[in-house]
């Protein structure tokens, strides 16, 4: 028989068939590929066809044979376990870091790891209207950046805003742009922050990267690597509550026994837990007091006190006063 001109494309067709249509639940025979070949100006014979299966095996494709009337080939084991695609699917759709436009595609693309059968599955699980996303269209590309500045060891600069009431931006530092040497990437409180160095103020400081802005990796090499010598990215987390800065402190509080795993949950299962009597413990840890860490503790009402230090606890009782104030002025 005359081999016609895609011949030599016979192979990557019946991976791609074979990739794209064929499961446990769904084999693909032997005539649906030459079918499949024919469509696509290929001629193939039912010989070659199982020369052409035994070829791919060799190649790595994990290609099983279901014998019966409606037997066939199908991929067995594939790069990603359709569990693991509906983890990933879970993820981006819940992350607010990652906009609504960005989702989709994301999906889309995770989809094409699996079969249109299985991608029908993960499809099915897609919620992404009406969820709050970010407004920030370019942080998919900010990331890259960020990275490169990391990479080639040289410092970023970039516009750093926040949100007004009217939906506008203002832009911090008086317009001007930040230039830091980052070092590291964070998710922290379903957001991504850059954690850097800024030699002119002679800190770590964190930026959220949705607000980050006309970033650009400039010649300079970086700075403040004394201070990440032994940088600590998943205490500094523990710290920082929701990223907010505040001047660090060692505190002792007081949880009900209720909220052990509360506790855990936040500064780790390392964290050492002191019996203070039947129905309480205490903890001793660095925080970054702020707002945020006052507000964490606020959610647990009784359920949790400051022993110390008394300035933190003076800080404590003027935070729930202000607030006490709002309804009993």
């Amino acid at each position: 028989m005359p081999k016609s001109q895609n011949q030599k494309l016979k192979l990557l067709y019946i991976m791609r068939l074979l990739l794209e249509k064929s499961d446990e639940q769904h084999p693909v025979s032997v005539n649906e590929i030459i079918a499949h070949l024919d469509a696509n100006a290929i001629s193939a014979e039912r010989k070659s066809i199982y020369s052409d299966i035994e070829a791919l095996k060799l190649f790595g494709l994990d290609i099983n044979q279901q014998r019966g009337i409606n037997g066939g080939y199908y991929i067995a084991n594939r790069e990603f376990e359709l569990p693991e695609l509906k983890l990933l699917v879970d993820s981006v759709q819940s992350s607010k870091f990652i906009t609504e436009k960005k989702t989709i595609t994301l999906i889309k693309k995770i989809e094409c790891l699996a079969s249109t059968y299985e991608a029908q599955l993960l499809h099915r699980q897609v919620y992404v209207k009406n969820r709050i996303k970010n407004m920030n269209e370019s942080i998919y590309y900010n990331v890259d950046e960020i990275h490169n500045g990391i990479a080639t060891d040289c410092k970023i600069c970039f516009k750093y805003f926040e949100y007004l009431v009217s939906k506008e931006r203002v832009y911090r530092h008086d317009g001007a742009k930040y230039c830091i040497s980052p070092y590291a990437l964070m998710w922290d409180d379903e957001n991504y922050y850059m954690i850097g160095f800024d030699v002119s103020a002679g800190i770590i400081k964190h930026f959220r990267v949705d607000k980050m802005i006309e970033i650009s990796v400039t010649g300079e090499k970086r700075d403040g690597r004394e201070q990440f010598e032994n940088f600590d990215l998943a205490a500094y987390s523990r710290t920082h509550f929701g990223m907010f800065t505040g001047e660090e402190e060692r505190v002792t509080l007081e949880f009900s026994n209720s909220l052990a795993g509360a506790v855990i949950d936040r500064f780790g299962k390392d964290v050492i837990t002191i019996p203070a009597d039947s129905e309480h413990f205490c903890v001793h840890t660095d925080v970054a007091v702020s707002p945020k860490f006052f507000g964490w503790l606020c959610g647990f009402g009784t359920g949790v006190r400051v022993l110390a230090p008394e300035r933190v606890v003076e800080q404590m009782k003027e935070h729930v006063a202000a607030i006490n104030m709002l309804y009993f002025d």
